[in-house]
């Protein structure tokens, strides 16, 4: 029983001894001897504030909200003399958040800021250095998600330039003077690897930012460019793209009369790239304008999609063809036009036995009414006005009726129509 009161009686004295240290500390700094809702020298010049970063990490970028997240030591640097204090060994002190609530600290917030907090494990990050002279030193630690106003006219080959703003919310210019303490080197970091962007450069810089009411306040800038990172977006967004385009080409080796294969394969590359160019609008935020991506992204829908409808004209002008030579044909009496057209949709010159018809020469020059190889044609008088030709009739029409070309044209017309938008493409953005 009297070892447990002697325990107890232990406890309280160092629990004493503990608040006389405090108390002593406060008696040391003067704390209740001056106001402390007051700025150092009020009535006086402005009170310099230097600054000085260093970047933790950046935890996130989105692009869908244009915003940021980071994390970094924020700290501070003034003099205030009513927090000097005798010291023979020339000793700085150093004191946790409880001290900061009760003397003075610069208010500095960070301009266009979402969210933002004090790390608060296993205590609060904030750490308060005071030297005899009066000078101090105030640190904390910060994760605040930021604004970053991103132009996505490039997207993904895009550089964006995002900055994180410090200001003093209460005091302008005549007040405080917010400065960074050295300079181009009062902004460190630590070793940052981000998934999709590449950190090009960190730099400070300074300027001012005036409000109507308030009047003009100093504004320190923490600069950094971002490069985005290219492979992820090859593999995700160009690659399929590319591949789906490619084979739409397939279709053009596959005999016209099958139907059945020629429309699933286009149906389902035009429905596999919807695929696509919807995943693709859902990451990213809904902007008026046109980005790269989408250019790629439609320009190779237009090639699919075209794919389809060349196959709709070839069906179309095969079926033309052949229902003139069925009526210029002797149809027998046992002839099942709905049998002839169950497969695919277009009669077939081998399932009935059609007359022979004429050669005709593809010759431009050669008229429709051509005589006979062996008849003898006579030159054209002189004098005798000879007509033009309509070329391009001549040219669809000698298409019409020999609509398999179309498919020989399309295995090389295609492929090099995407090869040159491709060259373009990757010209402009790269």
């Amino acid at each position: 029983m009297l070892n447990n009161q002697r325990r107890v009686d232990l406890k309280m004295k160092k629990l004493d001894n503990t608040k006389s240290l405090l108390i002593k500390s406060e008696q040391l700094l003067r704390i209740e001897d001056h106001d402390f809702a007051m700025r150092p020298g009020f009535g006086g010049s402005a009170l310099p504030v230097g600054i000085d970063v260093q970047v933790e990490s950046i935890d996130s970028i989105s692009e869908v909200n244009m915003d940021f997240t980071m994390t970094l030591y924020l700290r501070h640097y003034w003099q205030d003399d009513r927090l000097a204090f005798p010291s023979s060994s020339n000793k700085s002190r150093t004191f946790d958040a409880r001290l900061v609530k009760k003397i003075w600290v610069p208010d500095v917030f960070f301009v266009h800021s979402k969210r933002s907090f004090i790390h608060d494990t296993t205590m609060e990050n904030i750490m308060l250095r005071v030297f005899p002279d009066g000078n101090i030193l105030y640190s904390v630690r910060i994760t605040v998600t930021a604004l970053c106003s991103m132009d996505f006219s490039s997207f993904p080959l895009d550089t964006q330039n995002c900055s994180l703003e410090l200001e003093s919310y209460a005091y302008n210019e005549n007040d405080l003077m917010l400065y960074w303490k050295n300079g181009n080197d009062s902004l460190r970091t630590d070793e940052i690897v981000l998934s999709q962007f590449f950190i090009e450069d960190f730099q400070p810089s300074f300027g001012l930012a005036f409000y109507s009411s308030t009047g003009w306040y100093n504004r320190l800038y923490i600069n950094f460019i971002l490069r985005r990172h290219i492979f992820f977006f090859m593999l995700q967004t160009y690659f399929p793209t590319m591949l789906m385009v490619m084979l739409s080409w397939v279709s053009f080796w596959i005999d016209r009369r099958a139907v059945p294969a020629r429309v699933s394969l286009g149906i389902t590359t035009v429905l596999t790239m919807s695929t696509i160019i919807t995943g693709v609008s859902a990451s990213m935020p809904q902007v008026s304008y046109v980005k790269a991506v989408d250019i790629y992204l439609w320009a190779s829908f237009l090639f699919v999609f075209l794919s389809v409808i060349e196959y709709a004209a070839v069906n179309y002008f095969t079926t033309v063809e052949e229902m003139k030579k069925l009526k210029n044909a002797k149809i027998p009496s046992n002839f099942d036009t709905t049998q002839a057209m169950a497969f695919d949709g277009c009669f077939h010159d081998n399932d009935i036995d059609l007359v022979s018809f004429p050669e005709v020469s593809i010759t431009p020059t050669t008229d429709r009414n051509t005589q006979p190889r062996n008849s003898t044609i006579s030159a054209p008088t002189e004098g005798t006005r000879l007509r033009r030709r309509n070329t391009l009739k001549y040219n669809l029409s000698f298409i019409r009726s020999n609509s398999y070309m179309i498919d020989s044209y399309s295995r090389v017309i295609f492929p090099m129509a995407y090869l040159l938008f491709n060259i373009i493409y990757w010209s402009l953005y790269a």
